[in-house]
């Protein structure tokens, strides 16, 4: 009996999610700092920034790796915002199909997932 008891006594209740992982690269050399986000096409998105070697690995909720499973648009910023209504730190250096218009997208599948951008400052960027 108070084995079932334990069993119902878990952490928050989450959708089921895959593990997101992969290298962004702008005009073929990594792009360190970007944020970048997996928007699904419903519920939350999860979020990582990328390491000096362009690498990321998403994030759900605090202690839960991953996305949500299924599609979702892909979003990728460098611009780091201002606080309290200053100008940002830096300004956005990639083209607006890569975030406010975003071209990108993913299916997320159960298990690891690795999805790789090889962005373009002009022109068209891919996933491979």
């Amino acid at each position: 009996m108070l084995l079932i008891g334990l069993a119902g006594c878990g952490g928050p209740e989450h959708p089921e999610v895959g593990r997101v992982s992969g290298v962004i690269t702008l005009d073929g050399q990594p792009l360190e700092g970007a944020t970048v986000m997996f928007q699904p096409t419903e519920g939350r998105a999860s979020i990582a920034t990328t390491d000096s070697a362009g690498k990321y690995s998403m994030t759900y909720l605090d202690g839960v790796p991953g996305a949500k499973l299924g599609s979702h648009q892909v979003i990728i910023r460098t611009e780091i915002p201002g606080e309290d209504g200053q100008p940002p730190i830096a300004k956005e250096k990639l083209p607006k199909k890569y975030h406010e218009q975003t071209e990108l997208t993913a299916e997320v599948k159960p298990g690891s997932n690795t999805f790789d951008f090889d962005l373009k400052s002009q022109g068209g960027g891919t996933k491979k």
